[in-house]
């Protein structure tokens, strides 16, 4: 078992691309929220981590993602912190790494080079976000903040997205890749199918380029609304039709959707296993509904034992 109290284990994980990665997703409180709100959100989060075997957090860069769908929003674009900024101010007693997430558009290279340069590769990783459209106007473009990245900080573990209802991502993922990152995390998943097809279009892509594949983190969100489903299909999230019908028509939609990510889960695991190829899941939690969250940590309790890192959480 994997001593999470070692700062450095999650970047061994990754670079030595293990399976049976393991992360828990959090969106940093809104910018307008109170110091002391956030010391009493930060404090309940943690408690709740404490149960869990996970190997870090993920700590989301929020943007405006309107260019990308000219349909209303289902839930307004509310600022929220900045995540390096929230891991450096109120997570010091979280005592495992945490991917620092970055939407590199949002920022100056002068910005980016300053976080590089003092962001702790032994605590700390990243993931980089390009544009959510190619007609955005952008600060530093993703190309631009990968070279930074290896210029400035070549030790700071790299990240990219993975979008798995895009045909050509396996293609996107080996650029990446060359690109210098050394694990992928996708957008959330309800469709196991696309995911496997992805996942294997880029391990057969590794072969055929002599590459070694990269471990790829599958993202799992419950959702515990109608509204909730709206948002992830204005995201992009590919949501079968048979599974959004159930969701609509289930008499507890949070309890469906549970049981779904479960389901994905398990074949997903089998998957890859199979395949012969890394990976992991990082299970979201960006409600604020306290049905919501806890569902999301019973999730990840779930998921450990499913990765064979002990029992589960009763």
């Amino acid at each position: 078992m994997v001593d999470h109290s070692d700062s450095t284990a999650l970047r061994r994980l990754v670079t030595d691309a293990e399976s049976g990665v393991l992360l828990f997703g959090l969106t940093p409180p809104r910018l307008s929220t109170t110091p002391e709100r956030i010391r009493e959100i930060t404090a309940a989060t943690l408690a709740r981590l404490a149960v869990l075997d996970v190997d870090g957090l993920a700590l989301y860069d929020i943007d405006d993602e309107s260019d990308r769908n000219p349909a209303e929003r289902p839930f307004p674009y509310l600022p929220t912190i900045d995540p390096a900024t929230y891991h450096a101010e109120y997570l010091g007693e979280w005592n495992r790494p945490a991917v620092i997430y970055r939407c590199v558009g949002k920022y100056t290279e002068p910005e980016l080079r300053t976080w590089l340069r003092t962001a702790d590769p032994d605590r700390v990783l990243t993931v980089f976000v390009g544009a959510s459209s190619t007609g955005k106007a952008v600060r530093t473009r993703l190309s631009e903040a990968q070279a930074l990245r290896r210029d400035v900080r070549p030790d700071l573990v790299l990240g990219g997205v993975a979008i798995t209802e895009r045909r050509d991502e396996h293609l996107r993922l080996i650029t990446k890749q060359q690109a210098g990152c050394a694990y992928f995390i996708s957008q959330v998943i309800y469709s196991a199918d696309a995911a496997k097809s992805m996942v294997s279009d880029y391990f057969y892509a590794c072969r055929e380029r002599r590459l070694e594949p990269k471990p790829v983190l599958f993202t799992l969100s419950v959702c515990g609304s109608v509204k909730t489903l709206e948002f992830l299909k204005w995201l992009g999230v590919h949501v079968p039709r048979w599974l959004e019908n159930s969701l609509l028509h289930a008499d507890d939609t949070l309890a469906e959707s549970y049981e779904q990510c479960l389901t994905n889960a398990r074949d997903l695991t089998a998957f890859c296993r199979k395949l012969g190829t890394p990976f992991g899941f990082l299970v979201e939690s960006v409600s604020i509904r306290k049905a919501e969250i806890e569902a999301s940590v019973a999730l990840a309790g779930e998921l450990s034992g499913l990765l064979g890192r002990g029992e589960p959480p009763v």
